[in-house]
């Protein structure tokens, strides 16, 4: 097999009622308020863009992206990595979001995530352990929460 694509969105996304705004415009006003009585106008406008940029990438719907696996390597979008890149992988089926993880050889970002569907998995697994090694592996407890609290 030369190569697999589907499109999927490029993130998860949770839809984000009122209360989930205002406990964001609740948080954003009392550091603000605490920054500004300690004299630190900066940081309270940091907070006030921060919170702002927030909430409009929050009500933002995910696009959909083309994510290929190929001889080379992966792609998502405009985003590609070559398989010596590639530490290891791991096709995660059992949680509600069926997802390929990719353990990439970056220090920031040292993961890489593409949504599935789960009829594909098997598929994609075969494909993938051709060329790298499969691991067993899971996003960040960091990463968990944001996805918990709909980031």
């Amino acid at each position: 097999m030369e190569k697999i694509e589907w499109q999927a969105p490029e993130y998860i996304h949770t839809e984000k009622g009122s209360d989930w705004y205002w406990i964001v415009g609740i948080v954003t006003i009392s550091i603000v308020l605490i920054s500004i009585i300690l004299n630190n106008v900066i940081f309270a406008l940091l907070i006030l863009v921060s919170a702002f940029t927030l909430s409009l990438f929050a009500s933002r719907p995910p696009k959909m992206v083309k994510h290929e696996l190929n001889n080379i390597g992966i792609e998502k979008g405009q985003t590609s990595h070559s398989y010596s890149e590639i530490k290891s992988f791991w096709v995660e089926t059992t949680d509600r979001y069926p997802r390929i993880l990719f353990k990439i050889d970056h220090r920031f970002s040292p993961y890489f995530i593409f949504l599935i569907h789960p009829n594909d998995a098997t598929e994609i697994r075969i494909y993938l352990s051709a060329h790298i090694i499969e691991e067993k592996m899971t996003e960040s407890i960091f990463e968990k929460l944001l996805i918990y609290f709909g980031f």
